[in-house]
Formats: C-alpha cells, sequence, structure tokens
C-alpha cells in the first residue's frame, strides 16, 4: 500500500486516475490531456502499474490502462478506517489556542 500512497502523492498521476475513471486509455491518449512528454506520462503511468492502481492490457499495438478499482477501494477503506477510528485525535495546538480563545 505504501506504493499506492507514493503514486498518489504527484498531482499529475492523481489526474491520470481522474482520467482513467471515465474510460480505458493509451498512454497517447492520456498524453493529450497534458502539457507535458509522452515519456514522462509513460514514466507515471509505469510507477501507477507497479503500485496496482492502473492495470494494463495489450491490444494490437497499444497499451491501454485501466483504473484498478480494487486497489484504490483498498487504499480509500483503509484511509476510512482510520477517519473512524476511537482513537483521541490531537488537534494543531495553533487551532486549539484559537478555539479556547474563542470560548
Amino acid at each position: 500500500m505504501n506504493d499506492a500512497f507514493k503514486a498518489l502523492a504527484d498531482p499529475t498521476r492523481r489526474k491520470i486516475l481522474q482520467l482513467l475513471k471515465e474510460k480505458s486509455m493509451s498512454a497517447g491518449d492520456v498524453a493529450e490531456h497534458f502539457q507535458i512528454s509522452k515519456p514522462s506520462i509513460s514514466h507515471h503511468l509505469n510507477l501507477l502499474k507497479q503500485a496496482g492502481l492502473v492495470l494494463d492490457e495489450r491490444q494490437g499495438q497499444s497499451i491501454i490502462y485501466t483504473l484498478h478499482t480494487t486497489v484504490v477501494a483498498d487504499v480509500i477503506g483503509w484511509m476510512f478506517s482510520i477517519a473512524q477510528s476511537d482513537a483521541p485525535v490531537k488537534q494543531n495546538s495553533k487551532e486549539t489556542k484559537n478555539t479556547e480563545e474563542s470560548e
């Protein structure tokens, strides 16, 4: 799951996932939505694939990338379980100070 979080840390890769949510695409199709080189897009897609967030399938001479919803759901589920934890959460001390002053 660490690879998934590393992959999600980059805004370009997050946008790629949003595009693949709409439909499966080749690297060239994905690249049309960005102002970066096709090799850079391929690099981002490879990192997403290594993280398990996308799947690829060869169709003729093209490789088609698809969002791997199972892994995305696992990451979201893990984050949701943390958010729903019964453990006490310490607020940012600045926020706490402002809240205490307003009371």
